[in-house]
């Protein structure tokens, strides 16, 4: 059931609670662990803009898949380069593209007001996956 794992992770200390219990579902399923991180851009005025560098979004997965590797965790992981806003698009085509049984990442825990207002990508990924979702606080 959970072969193949999607860790969602963007740097932040809410998603860093994800990562052990990635890999603890992982080990105890005889797993795998795709560590995914969407780097976000924006073209504006003509001009496209990195939000971060790719050195960063890099070193930001390497060292999510270096703990867990080190957890004993099958592990890889992938940077993807996406628009603006289009992260939980971003996770959910990885997710069916890599044909994972469940996607695990952190959450701000924002109220439904503050995600009316800021929008959540855990919330848009809970509610249009296609697969299980583990939001951890």
């Amino acid at each position: 059931m959970f072969e193949r794992i999607l860790l969602a992770v963007d740097g932040s200390e809410h998603s860093a609670k994800a990562v052990p219990v990635a890999g603890d579902l992982s080990r105890r399923y005889d797993g795998e662990v795709i560590v995914l991180h969407a780097r976000e851009h924006e073209v504006t005025w003509g001009a496209d803009i990195d939000i971060e560098t790719a050195d960063e979004a890099r070193q930001l997965v390497d060292g999510v898949v270096r703990e867990l590797k080190d957890a004993g965790t099958n592990v890889r992981g992938e940077v993807v380069r996406v628009a603006l806003g289009q992260t939980a698009r971003a996770i959910l085509d990885i997710a069916r593209e890599s044909d994972v049984g469940l996607i695990v990442m952190g959450t701000r825990g924002l109220s439904d007001w503050g995600r009316l207002l800021m929008g959540s990508v855990a919330h848009k990924v809970v509610h249009l996956s296609e697969v299980p979702v583990l939001v951890v606080r």
